[in-house]
C-alpha cells in the first residue's frame, strides 16, 4: 500500500524525517557503515540502504 504525498505524516513529522535523512547523509560522507547509521539513528538497515542508494545517485539533495 502506498501513502499519499508525505506518507501521512504531519509537516512536523516530515521535517523530523528529513533531519534524520540528512544526518544519515553526513554519516555516509564520513564512511560510516549502514549498520552503524541504522543503530545511531534508530531506523531499519533497509531504510539506510535506500537512503544510501539515493545519496550515491544524487548526493545530499536526493
Amino acid at each position: 500500500m502506498r501513502y499519499a504525498q508525505g506518507g501521512g505524516f504531519t509537516p512536523q513529522e516530515q521535517r523530523r524525517r528529513e533531519e534524520v535523512r540528512l544526518s544519515a547523509a553526513v554519516m555516509f560522507e564520513q564512511g560510516v557503515t549502514n549498520a552503524a547509521v541504522a543503530r545511531t539513528l534508530r531506523v531499519t538497515q533497509r531504510s539506510v540502504e535506500r537512503w544510501r542508494r539515493a545519496w550515491r545517485e544524487g548526493g545530499t539533495a536526493a
